[in-house]
């Protein structure tokens, strides 16, 4: 059991390690490929980062946002809906990859091996899938609170490459412009477009990354405005406890209970292993093994130790009930769970050593409820 907890404690130290330091190298490397005349391994980055990171986007999107249902189904209160309605993901997916398809287009084919008209296309996709992705970062924002803030350094990673692989594009163009066998000061109007290229070319990264905002945001402003398709905007819309929903759904699932039954209750199953539903106050509840060691420790303290007992059920519920107020995602939950594994272990010494039958006890903990 104990090698077990330490082996479960190990992958979440590693795990936390990797998914800080790879996100932060990528990060600083993608700074510096976007602002260094020569980019360093540039494709190799872009690659690690856009996979890569999209995995530990997911992971990461998992652990912060237990999703268990559109609008109109019933969840419990530790969940949250479908941040996108589930009829019009495929919509969103579909623009996604697109845009995926766009910026990898643009990183691995220089603009002089790119017809005129798949240039475009590949940078109005880019473009779309930046407006698609801002969106997405404002949908989850007003449920974003502490590490769910590593999710802003993917959709930072990806503006960084777009406005890497466009600013690559505009320049090879200018090269292409330069090379090209035309006497400029004999053509006034080509002259006139030379030097607006050329000027384009000369402006900081910086600044254009700031273009880049202000194309994105109108965009934004466009599809809010029912400007353009309307499904991706369903897809936001349709949804509930996000920034852009506008749909009320059915009163959750109450299994709110003071400390141990809300880690059970909410914190991921493979983690907390939930046992089975169980009655408590004429509530039904979920029960794992470490609120079954808990409370059968009570109730033997309750017995032999009254004084005691009523000492330490002060202590409970003056401190517990706040904390287990904090406990808002199945992430915390699965901290606290393993924070409270120690004082588990105490408790079930303690039984096994004053307790006659201490297995018993702890299994007749919460009736049983056939739900």
């Amino acid at each position: 059991m104990a090698s077990l907890y330490f082996s479960n404690i190990f992958i979440y130290i590693i795990f936390g390690i990797v998914a800080f330091l790879v996100p932060g190298v990528l990060t600083v490397w993608n700074i510096y490929n976007c602002c260094a005349l020569k980019p360093k391994k540039e494709k190799l980055v872009s690659c690690l980062t856009v996979f890569v990171g999209g995995i530990f986007y997911i992971l990461l999107h998992g652990f912060a946002f237990e999703e268990a249902g559109d609008w109109y189904e019933q969840i419990n209160t530790m969940q949250l809906h479908y941040g996108i309605f589930s009829e019009y993901v495929w919509y969103i997916v579909l623009i996604v990859l697109i845009g995926l398809a766009g910026l990898l287009i643009l990183l691995f084919v220089d603009a002089e091996k790119l017809p005129p008209l798949i240039s475009i296309i590949s940078v109005a996709a880019l473009i779309l899938l930046n407006a698609l992705q801002i969106l997405y970062a404002v949908q989850i924002g007003n449920n974003i609170d502490g590490t769910e803030l590593l999710l802003y350094v993917y959709h930072g990673n990806i503006l960084l490459l777009s406005a890497s692989v466009i600013r690559k594009q505009i320049t090879q163009q200018v090269l292409i412009v330069q090379n090209k066998d035309v006497d400029v000061n004999e053509h006034k109007k080509f002259k006139w477009l030379y030097c607006r290229i050329s000027s384009i070319s000369k402006y900081t990264v910086f600044v254009f990354i700031g273009l880049f905002f202000l194309i994105a945001i109108l965009e934004i402003i466009f599809v809010l405005l029912g400007q353009g398709i309307d499904a991706p905007i369903r897809a936001f819309t349709d949804t509930a406890d996000w920034t852009f929903s506008k749909q009320i759904p059915p009163p959750p699932v109450e299994y709110e209970g003071h400390y141990l039954c809300t880690i059970a209750s909410g914190g991921h199953k493979k983690i907390v292993k939930p046992l089975r539903l169980g009655t408590r106050r004429g509530e039904t509840i979920v029960v794992n093994r470490q609120l079954c060691i808990a409370n059968a420790f009570e109730e033997y303290i309750q017995e032999k130790f009254p004084v005691f007992h009523r000492n330490v059920r002060y202590f409970y519920d003056h401190y517990g009930y706040p904390i287990s107020k904090r406990i808002t995602s199945p992430f915390r939950a699965d901290i606290v769970y393993f924070l409270m594994k120690p004082l588990e272990w105490l408790f079930l010494i303690f039984l096994y050593a004053m307790a006659l039958h201490p297995e018993q006890r702890i299994s007749r903990q919460y009736r049983y409820c056939s739900k």
